[in-house]
């Protein structure tokens, strides 16, 4: 692949997705939910939200994102904004990183205790949890280290996320929507954001190693790819025939400088390139929002 820089000169990159013929990402550091127009303009929503990890485009027209304070939502044409959802179970939530569409409205997310990962304390617990469109929680499995990159085999009958410090694992989707047991694909310590093709070929944002590692669906590793800058963070696939891929990254100081209040090196970028595999398209959510399913659910 032949990377090209489509945004440049931010400090810590994540969540592109394709939505409406623009291209979202978000800066973790800065803040803000950006919107990237085929002429190169860029509009910015939310701009004090920080940790945005993850996007995902609803029916009506709006994005929800996530944050360090649960799942928040704007709609770029009114530029109305709400939170769908910062507390589980009557517990106020600590940081949702990514997000995915779970194929019937609703969408599946990870939590992460971003707050003391800013902060550099002890983390809290990490878990992966499904929210549908009723506004429904049911938490999928526990116990991680970070929650990170979610992806659906293109049948919608596996599940898979990565958990950064260990690595991506599967989970079989049952048919009352609950998962079965995790299974470690592959031990990638530094994986990150991560895409499904449409060969079920998993793709794999290494943070520290700064490449696109491909999994085959059995865990073998079928490809590596160098971006030109280290610090991967993300990686998604767009484009009339999903062969378009999004790639995110972050300044080699952005986590440190994080956790000294200061401020990074503006050398993060948001790079395209072409693929000769076609990506698995990625849907939307259809919740009603603003409508009373926001704030607390659970």
């Amino acid at each position: 692949m032949e990377f090209t820089a489509v945004a440049s000169g931010l400090f810590f990159l994540e969540a592109p997705r394709e939505h409406d013929g623009a291209v979202w990402f978000t800066d973790v550091v800065r803040g803000g939910l950006r919107r990237l127009r085929p002429d190169g303009r860029i509009d910015e929503w939310l701009p004090g939200r920080k940790w945005i990890g993850g996007i995902v485009p609803n029916d009506d027209g709006a994005v929800l994102c996530s944050g360090g304070d649960g799942i928040a939502w704007v709609n770029p044409a009114t530029g109305d904004s709400g939170m769908l959802l910062d507390a589980i179970y009557g517990q106020p939530i600590r940081g949702v990183n990514e997000l995915h569409p779970d194929g019937e409205g609703g969408l599946y997310f990870g939590t992460a205790d971003v707050a003391e990962v800013e902060h550099g304390g002890e983390r809290g617990p990490s878990a992966l949890f499904r929210l549908h469109p009723d506004g429904r929680v049911e938490q999928l499995a526990d116990g991680f280290e970070f929650t990170n990159g979610i992806g659906v085999r293109p049948d919608g009958r596996r599940l898979y996320m990565s958990d950064t410090g260990v690595g991506p694992y599967a989970f079989d989707v049952l048919v009352d929507g609950s998962v079965g047991p995790r299974e470690l694909l592959a031990e990638i310590p530094d994986c990150d954001g991560l895409a499904v093709d449409c060969e079920g070929g998993i793709w794999i944002a290494c943070l520290m190693s700064g490449v696109l590692t491909r999994l085959s669906p059995d865990g073998t590793i079928d490809r590596r790819v160098e971006l030109p800058t280290p610090g991967v963070t993300s990686v998604s696939f767009g484009g009339t025939d999903q062969r378009d891929v999004y790639v995110t990254t972050t300044a080699p100081d952005a986590l440190e400088a994080l956790m000294n209040k200061s401020t990074p090196s503006a050398t993060a970028s948001l790079y395209h390139a072409r693929c000769d595999v076609a990506g698995h398209p990625v849907g939307r959510t259809s919740f009603r929002l603003g409508v009373g399913l926001n704030t607390t659910i659970g």
